[in-house]
C-alpha cells in the first residue's frame, strides 16, 4: 500500500449546498484488487494494556484504556497489508480520512529523514480517531504522536466535526503543517504537498515545534519573500505533472469553470471558492471523473491516444473505497454523522449513507472473502463496475440513470430515517439507525441486480460471434 494514489476534497460548510461541513477522498492502492470491509470497532472502557503493532515495520504503542466507538473500512488481509482502516466517523462526530500519500522533497528529508519504524498510515487512524472530541484535537493528537514516534512515510490527513475542517500534511520525519479550510472555500489535493503561504500568527494554522527553525538553519526556502510551505517542501517533478497536478486542475474545471488554468500549473491555488455551492454530487462526480469532455479521458472519441493517456484519471480500476464524511451541524448528535461509502470504486458505483451511529455494518460489508464472491458488497461492485467499463460506450447511459436514481433514492432515504430517529436515544437510537442502515443497504443491492441483470441482456447482444443471415440459421 505504499503506492497509495489518492485524491483527497474538502468543502466548507458555506460552500455546501446542505450547508454541512464535507470530507471526502479516494483510497486507491497500487494492486486494483485489495479486499475492503466496512466494520465497527466498538466503544473501549477501562481496558488496561492495550496495544498496537504495525504488521509493515516495528512501529508499536500503548493505547488509551478508554476509545469511542467508530466505523472503519481496513483492509482484509491486515497481516500482509497493514491495518489501514481509512476513514470514520467516531461517536463524539468527529470525521478522519488517512490518508493521502504527500511526498517532501530531497532538500528537508536530507535534515530531517523519515523515520523506518514510525507512525505511518497503516495505523494512523487506530491511534487517533477512537480518542478525539473534536477535528482540530485531531491535528494536535496526531502532531503529538509524530513528534513522538516520527513519521515513517508523507501523509496528508483529513479531519472535520460540525464547526471546523482540517487538513494535515506531514512532510519529513517529524515535520508538518496543517491549515484549517474556510467555512466559505473548497480545497482540492491529489498526492503533492498542497498547503501554500502559512501565517503564524493565526489561529488557522497549526504546525511541528520549531518547523521555522529547521527551515531558516537549513536554508530551506527558495522564495525571495513569504513562507510558501509547498515552494520549502514539496515536488516540482514530472510525475507532479501528469499523475498529480491534473486531478487538481479538473476537479477546479468543474466547480470553477469560468477559470482557464493549465492542467501542468504547479501553483494552482489550494483554496478556492466555487462558482456555486457544491453538492455531494459534485464530490462524487469528481471523485469518479477521468476527465470528461476534455482529449484527456481515456475513453474519449476526439483527441490522440498521447492525449487520452497523458494524465492520471481521478477514478481508477485501483480505486478500492471512495467517501465523503459528513457532519450535519443542524440535527441532533445521534443522527449527525453520515458516512457515504461507495465500496469498489466511485466511477460506476454509488456512494451508500450510513449513519455512523449504529452497533454495526450489514454483512455483505462486514465479511469480504480473499476469494471472489458475488454476495460480498465489495466483490459485487467491483464486478458491476468491470461490467459497465467492458462496454462503456453502451453501458454508460444505463449506470449514470442508475446512480442519479439511488441519488434521489438515498437524499429521501436519509431525510425519512432521521424524521423516524425523533425522540428516540441511547441505545434505542443506535439500534434503529443499525437497522435502518441494513435496509438502505438491501434497497441498494436490490436496484444494482436489476441494473447488473440488464447489462448483461445487453452485453449478450454486443458479442461478436454474431453473423445475422437467416432467422432460422
Amino acid at each position: 500500500m505504499k503506492d497509495d494514489a489518492c485524491t483527497s476534497i474538502l468543502v466548507g460548510k458555506k460552500a455546501a449546498m446542505d450547508g454541512n461541513n464535507l470530507i471526502a477522498r479516494n483510497d486507491d492502492t497500487f494492486s486494483p484488487l485489495n479486499q475492503q470491509k466496512f466494520v465497527v470497532n466498538l466503544a473501549v472502557h477501562g481496558e488496561k494494556g492495550r496495544k498496537i503493532k504495525s504488521w509493515l515495520n516495528k512501529f508499536e504503542m500503548d493505547l488509551p484504556e478508554d476509545a469511542y466507538r467508530y466505523p472503519a473500512v481496513p483492509n482484509v488481509d491486515y497481516k500482509k497489508y497493514g491495518y489501514y482502516e481509512e476513514s470514520g466517523i467516531n461517536e463524539k462526530n468527529v470525521a478522519m480520512s488517512a490518508t493521502e500519500s504527500t511526498y517532501g522533497n530531497e532538500r528537508t528529508l536530507a535534515f530531517d529523514p523519515l523515520v523506518v519504524d514510525g507512525l505511518d498510515e497503516d495505523c494512523m487512524v487506530n491511534v487517533v480517531l477512537p480518542y478525539i472530541d473534536s477535528a482540530r484535537g485531531g491535528v494536535k493528537r496526531l502532531g503529538a504522536l509524530i513528534a513522538k514516534y516520527g513519521s515513517a512515510a508523507g501523509n496528508s490527513v483529513l479531519f472535520s466535526d460540525k464547526d471546523e475542517i482540517w487538513y494535515m500534511e506531514i512532510v519529513t520525519g517529524h515535520h508538518w503543517v496543517a491549515q484549517r479550510i474556510p467555512d466559505d472555500a473548497y480545497a482540492i489535493a491529489a498526492n503533492r504537498v498542497s498547503i501554500q503561504e502559512v501565517d503564524f500568527t493565526s489561529d488557522d494554522f497549526m504546525w511541528s515545534a520549531g518547523i521555522q527553525d529547521f527551515v531558516a538553519k537549513n536554508k530551506l526556502n527558495p522564495d525571495l519573500e513569504g513562507w510558501n510551505f509547498r515552494h520549502i517542501f514539496g515536488t516540482f517533478t514530472e510525475q507532479d505533472r501528469h499523475y498529480n497536478t491534473s486531478r487538481v486542475w479538473y476537479g477546479q474545471k468543474i466547480l470553477n469553470p469560468s477559470i482557464d488554468q493549465d492542467p501542468e500549473d504547479p501553483d494552482l491555488p489550494f483554496i478556492r471558492r466555487a462558482e456555486k455551492k457544491i453538492s455531494k454530487e459534485d464530490i462524487e462526480y469528481i471523485l469518479g471523473s477521468h476527465y470528461q469532455a476534455t482529449v484527456y479521458d481515456p475513453f474519449a472519441v476526439k483527441g490522440s491516444d498521447e492525449e487520452h493517456h497523458r494524465y492520471r484519471p481521478i477514478g481508477l480500476n485501483r480505486t478500492q473505497n471512495a467517501h465523503i464524511l459528513e457532519v450535519r451541524n443542524d440535527q441532533a448528535a445521534g443522527v449527525a454523522g453520515i458516512m457515504w461509502l461507495c465500496i469498489g470504486g466511485p466511477t460506476f458505483t454509488p456512494f451508500v449513507p450510513f449513519f455512523t451511529n449504529m452497533n454495526d455494518t450489514e454483512p455483505s460489508y462486514n465479511d469480504t472473502s480473499l476469494e471472489y464472491r458475488q454476495s460480498d458488497a465489495w466483490w459485487f461492485y467491483k464486478s458491476l463496475a468491470a461490467l459497465v467499463e467492458s462496454h462503456y460506450s453502451h453501458f454508460v447511459q444505463m449506470d449514470a440513470t442508475y446512480l442519479t436514481e439511488l441519488n434521489r433514492y438515498f437524499r429521501a432515504r436519509v431525510a425519512e430515517v432521521t424524521d423516524q430517529a425523533q425522540g428516540l436515544t441511547g441505545e434505542e437510537l443506535t439500534t434503529f439507525l443499525t437497522k435502518a442502515n441494513q435496509e438502505t443497504v438491501a434497497h441498494c443491492r436490490q436496484e444494482s441486480e436489476k441494473l447488473w441483470g440488464q447489462l448483461f441482456k445487453e452485453a449478450i447482444k454486443l458479442s461478436n460471434l454474431t453473423f445475422n443471415m437467416d432467422k432460422n440459421l
